[in-house]
């Protein structure tokens, strides 16, 4: 399942992760730290919703 910010449209993939970020490939939305933000616009992940 992937996930969309709300703000501007970036989509969290788990099978990709965010690895500019720090976030490996496969890690769950739901497993992410709190601290991630979208890296495109910074919102933070309650934001997000499934796509």
């Amino acid at each position: 399942m992937k996930y969309v910010c709300n703000s501007c449209g970036y989509v969290y993939d788990p099978e990709t992760g965010d690895p500019e970020n720090g976030i490996a490939p496969e890690m769950n939305f739901q497993d992410l730290p709190e601290s991630w933000t979208c890296p495109v616009c910074g919102m933070g992940i309650d934001l997000f919703t499934e796509e």
